[in-house]
């Protein structure tokens, strides 16, 4: 849909236009940091240790689409700073099961309550108009993103 003065975008331009405004919106979020000393990939294998844990390392990285080798890397430093915890196996002793530590679920809250509080003010400088077409848009950006 376009407005007075306004020219229909071509597939390539809509394409471009949406990655950029996309990549700047991510960009912003993601820089709404609480704490830096851990890195977007800790963070987001934390995230999903929370989400479908307890999980083995293999299933981590996996679901983070990451090579078992860094995995590992990223799974002992969450370690070390207490934020997930390792169990053995109950069926196979080579393996450990990761399970998130309540530091790991504070930091995870912490993380999320600061990037929503900033997206929050961002739509209240919007108006009515605007953040209904976000909110029609957000199924749009679903499909979009699935697999």
């Amino acid at each position: 849909m376009t407005g007075p003065g306004q020219t229909e975008l071509t597939n390539d331009e809509l394409t471009s236009a949406l990655r950029l405004s996309l990549m700047r919106v991510v960009r912003r979020l993601r820089s709404q940091r609480v704490n830096t000393a851990v890195t977007l990939s800790q963070l987001s294998a934390l995230t999903t240790v929370k989400k479908y844990g307890p999980l083995s390392a293999g299933e981590v990285a996996a679901a983070e689409q990451m090579q078992p080798p860094s995995m590992t890397k990223i799974l002992a430093s969450l370690e070390a700073n207490g934020w997930i915890e390792r169990m053995s196996h109950p069926d196979d002793r080579r393996q450990s099961i990761i399970t998130i530590t309540e530091s790991g679920r504070e930091l995870i809250d912490e993380e999320t309550r600061a990037r929503d509080e900033w997206l929050a003010m961002r739509l209240s400088e919007m108006s009515v108009a605007d953040r209904d077409l976000l909110r029609d848009a957000i199924d749009v950006l679903d499909r979009l993103g699935s697999e």
